[in-house]
């Protein structure tokens, strides 16, 4: 195996357990929210120190629109808190901020305060930090199929030319080629399954998972997973020079 498949260029994590972790505490929801936004500003700091070169962070999903109302309003409101609170921060550390999702449904102070962070920051040339907010992966699919579907309509591609690379191309992390797909995925909290979360970018990620809610994670467990990622043996379906 080759030095390169063990490099972490782009890593993305499922930031879960909020909740459960405030209310280990005896506290309200909204607190272990907080905590977990807090949280960010550390970890992709961490990131940025180890030198990953896009760090990818499921914030809300297109499911969770379901969740309690006052807890949606909160988490709708979490973004403008974290830009007025870090954005200094993150400029200092040349970080670039990128949202992908269906931005057009949020309300508009949200949407309006996360198109600002990613004008402010669009010139910085460090860690990208992209979070996915009323993102699923699904719908982020079927976009791709009907962006796809319009081109052939107008004649702008034939049916010949549709395969893998032409439906990546399609997808909302297509723009941090060569670091599209992540090299690894972590979701906190001891929950093992992936949620609609970059579904189709993942087919050769390797995936961790710790039993510590997100606001618990710290860089001292970024640093071990990281570890542990870079003693994988990744073949990409293909047989390690051992094995043959």
């Amino acid at each position: 195996m080759s030095d390169k498949n063990k490099e972490l260029n782009h890593l993305a994590i499922i930031m879960d357990g909020n909740g459960r972790w405030a209310k280990k505490r005896h506290m309200p929801r909204f607190m272990g929210h907080k905590a977990g936004m807090e949280n960010v500003e550390n970890i992709a700091l961490a990131a940025d120190e180890l030198g990953i070169k896009v760090l990818t962070l499921y914030a809300f999903s297109t499911e969770n629109w379901a969740r309690p109302k006052d807890e949606v309003n909160y988490l709708m409101n979490l973004p403008v808190k974290f830009f007025n609170k870090f954005m200094p921060r993150l400029m200092e550390h040349n970080v670039r901020v990128n949202i992908m999702g269906y931005l057009d449904a949020l309300p508009d102070a949200t949407r309006e305060t996360v198109q600002k962070a990613m004008d402010e920051t669009a010139g910085n040339t460090g860690l990208i930090l992209n979070f996915a907010f009323n993102y699923g992966s699904r719908k982020e699919i079927a976009s791709a199929v009907k962006e796809i579907a319009a081109e052939v309509k107008e004649g702008q591609t034939s049916l010949a030319e549709i395969d893998e690379d032409l439906v990546g191309r399609h997808m909302m992390t297509a723009k941090f080629a060569p670091y599209s797909d992540p090299d690894l995925l972590i979701r906190t909290s001891g929950e093992q399954r992936i949620s609609n979360f970059l579904l189709w970018q993942i087919a050769y990620s390797e995936l961790a998972f710790t039993p510590k809610a997100w606001p618990d994670f710290d860089k001292d467990d970024l640093a071990e997973m990281v570890n542990i990622y870079q003693h994988r043996d990744r073949r990409f379906g293909k047989l390690d020079e051992t094995d043959s």
